[in-house]
């Protein structure tokens, strides 16, 4: 760490009052950026001091609270001086507090946070519908995707939407703070677990549903082919995106006579004959080492990775060079902080979590006295983004940042526009078909786009001249894109020394997998998500895209930690946020438990830790299937009455030896019901039940209707449809994030060369005639 580095919040005050993941997440990102972070307990403690994988408890809240000061209370009024001098409250609203409760008591530039299942209001909120991750999974559309046809869908592992949740709120709460500190008002942002998980693992189906028509959707339940496959020693996964890298994938398993296979090339085709291929495939890994197969792939540009477990990640040789685990605290390894820069300090690894109240008495928090003088504006009012990023995870950031308030200028190049515009859209025969790639339209709001080519002399040197009027610079390309374009990090200073610039690679700068292809199938699968999700029985699963978001969450929160930086000194900062780091981080619990306690956690299928029994079943109908979850003792003595086994006792650990039993009986109970009629019989008797949602009933949810989260979008080639917003909202204001629809390619190129760079109508026709800019990408 260079001399000058600085913790970016070392002078914010941050109270969490939670007993999750999420809000205890959210915290750790803050504590992580140097923020002071008072955990405020009950006498008995945060739940999750106690939570454990079935060995000592302790290793999940050892590193979600390390670096945290932890403060006890018996009345809630003992604690309002922290209230009133906190400038973020972060809080899941347990242990019986309210957000007036908290309200009452903070200053007018603080920022208070919730994070609940389904948001503050709704529907879902007024019948007090019972929720834990597994039962969100099934409302967001997730569940109901994964899997093979007509076989039990299965549940993402390791909570993925409770990670997710946290650092969308820290993401926001981080901009709205630092707003808050430069003079804006305080807010009160209400977050939802169950939207952010609707956006990031269950909602891109239903946004193509909403752009393309129901008839676009892909109803059946699918997993990636090829994807998982065991070899001589041990589990390797792939991932062909592009037609190309599949023909290229049947050449390197040794079988080209299947190059010109129209049936297998198509996704559909693969499906109806996955025994043959699934065949094919592993008859061929089974022959090779993992590491063999891995340098294979690597040569022919397919993504690849070897499967991690809890005993092999600490062996992969690109962590083990970039040095990305780090003894968290005695004898536990745990992820370093997802991002890095010369000029940004993080928390130190080996400071342990806070004994229960071992800060009682030594926090004294004096109330802020600000005066806001920028109440009106969005937290991002002042900062300019150029934006070169492309496919998901980097637009989901830069889309964050402009719905923030930030004015984003998306460059895209003539020859290689973003390739989510081809993704997935309408055919090559549809007049401007490149404008209808669904997860382009739902990852694009709130930008202008300028149709620039960066391989020219002239593009690189009108690229400089936006970057000097810019703020922040990020991007998600290969490191060598960059470096082809002589726009690295040296080159961005020069032009603008106030510029930050923040680059996602997918694997880091450095280290033997920095050219690798990556997209977030690999990612799972190197990380331990796949690990975590599938049938006991099965081979690991990806829990499918998931890390996009995620990294472009992480990304969003390490600008804004170089933004207060900047505020402060006035100089650029360079930052690297990579998106394999920000997965493992939001996978951690499997390496903390493997290293803390020697335990290998492993995918359970659609059980889990926190509730028994816990599953889904089969219903009456054509592939309907019940989410239930049993909580608490009252809800397992509730299910053992409507499975006529009154006698069963209410603790978790009898019904946990005998959960097969179980699930026969709960199997046939649900099989004479309709999915309607087993919700309504479980949660009548305090029982936590979902339909297992396919993305196309997402568009009509009640709750998602009534809470705002859909927003219509006229776009001039699609028309309209419902696009997903954002999974939060300022309380007491009105909820319209997308203020400014997907741009069409090269739409605001004249506006912005014009209106931001000076340049004349001349210059624009040059460059024009000598494709720098177009009007349409090249090659249609």
């Amino acid at each position: 760490m260079a001399d000058h580095a600085q913790a970016p919040f070392a002078d914010w005050r941050v109270l969490e009052l939670s007993n999750g993941i999420a809000v205890s997440y959210c915290a750790k990102m803050f504590a992580d950026a140097g923020a002071e972070v008072v955990k405020l307990e009950s006498p008995q403690g945060d739940s999750m001091r106690n939570w454990n994988a079935g060995g000592p408890a302790g290793a999940l809240f050892g590193y979600l609270a390390a670096g945290k000061k932890s403060v006890t209370y018996r009345e809630k009024a003992a604690v309002t001086p922290l209230l009133a001098g906190a400038d973020v409250v972060l809080t899941d609203l347990t242990d019986g507090w309210t957000l007036a409760d908290i309200t009452a008591h903070t200053g007018r530039s603080a920022v208070v946070v919730t994070v609940t299942p389904f948001g503050l209001t709704g529907p879902y909120v007024d019948d007090r519908v019972a929720a834990n991750e597994f039962i969100l999974q099934a409302l967001c559309g997730s569940t109901a995707g994964r899997g093979w046809p007509d076989d039990e869908p299965v549940q993402a592992g390791g909570r993925l939407g409770e990670w997710l949740a946290g650092t969308y709120a820290a993401a926001v709460a981080a901009a709205t703070a630092r707003h808050a500190a430069l003079g804006g008002g305080g807010e009160i942002v209400d977050v939802s677990i169950h939207e952010s998980m609707v956006i990031a693992m269950g909602g891109l189906p239903a946004m193509s549903a909403s752009v393309l028509g129901p008839d676009s959707l892909i109803q059946q339940r699918s997993l990636e082919l090829p994807s998982i496959v065991p070899t001589a020693d041990g589990l390797v996964g792939f991932c062909t995106i592009t037609a190309q890298q599949f023909q290229d994938f049947l050449v390197m398993i040794d079988r080209a006579d299947l190059v010109d296979d129209a049936e297998l090339a198509s996704f559909a085709g693969r499906i109806e004959r996955r025994d043959e291929f699934v065949g094919m495939v592993t008859e061929w890994t089974l022959a090779r080492t993992t590491d063999e197969i891995v340098d294979l792939a690597v040569a022919f540009r397919i993504p690849v990775a070897p499967i991690a477990t809890p005993a092999t990640l600490l062996t992969v040789d690109h962590f083990v060079q970039r040095g990305v685990f780090v003894e968290s605290q005695p004898g536990v390894i745990a992820p370093r902080v997802p991002y890095r820069s010369d000029a940004i300090a993080t928390r130190t690894p080996g400071a342990g979590p806070p004994s229960l109240g071992a800060d009682n008495g030594r926090v004294h928090w004096p109330r802020r006295h600000r005066r806001p003088t920028l109440a009106d504006a969005l937290p991002l009012a002042d900062v300019r983004v150029t934006d070169l990023t492309a496919f998901w995870a980097g637009p989901v950031a830069t889309q964050l940042l402009g719905t923030l308030g930030a004015d984003v200028i998306k460059l895209e190049g003539v020859r290689r526009p973003d390739g989510m515009r081809f993704s997935a859209g309408r055919p090559p025969d549809w007049d401007q078909w490149w404008e209808t790639g669904p997860v382009f339209l739902c990852s694009n709001n709130n930008k202008r786009s300028v149709s620039l080519e960066l391989s020219t002399a002239a593009g690189r040197a009108v690229a400089l001249e936006l970057i000097a009027a810019t703020d922040l610079v990020i991007e998600n390309f290969s490191p060598r894109v960059m470096e082809n374009f002589g726009l690295e990090w040296e080159a961005v200073a020069a032009a603008n020394p106030r510029a930050i610039m923040v680059r996602m690679p997918a694997f880091g700068l450095d280290g033997p997998w920095r050219d690798r292809v990556g997209f977030a199938q690999t990612m799972e699968q190197a990380t331990g998500m796949a690990w975590m999700t599938g049938h006991a029985d099965g081979p690991p699963v990806i829990p499918r895209g998931v890390c996009d978001p995620i990294a472009g969450l992480h990304a969003v929160f390490a600008a804004i930690a170089a933004l207060a930086i900047r505020d402060r000194t006035g100089t650029g900062l360079h930052v690297e946020s990579t998106m394999v780091e920000s997965a493992l981080n939001v996978a951690a619990e499997m390496l903390v438990e493997h290293s803390r306690n020697g335990i290998e956690m492993r995918r359970q299928g659609n059980r889990g830790p926190g509730a028994s029994p816990q599953g889904v079943y089969r219903c009456r109908g054509d592939d309907e299937w019940i989410a239930l979850a049993a909580l608490d003792d009252a809800g397992r003595a509730a299910v053992a009455g409507l499975i006529g086994q009154p006698d069963l006792a209410p603790d978790e650990a009898g019904w946990r030896e005998r959960a097969d039993d179980v699930d026969k009986q709960l199997a046939a109970w649900a099989s004479g019901r309709t999915v309607s009629e087993a919700v309504a019989a479980l949660r009548s008797c305090g029982v936590a039940a979902a339909p297992v949602t396919g993305p196309a009933a997402l568009l009509s949810d009640p709750h998602l209707l009534a809470r705002g989260f859909w927003e219509t979008v006229d776009h001039p080639v699609v028309g309209a449809f419902l696009c997903t917003g954002m999974p939060f909202e300022f309380v007491g204001k009105r909820r319209r994030w997308l203020r400014r629809v997907p741009p069409l390619y090269g739409q605001h190129t004249d506006e912005v060369l014009m209106g931001v760079l000076g340049h004349g109508e001349q210059d624009l026709a040059r460059l024009r005639e000598a494709g720098v800019t177009s009007v349409r990408p090249a090659g249609l």
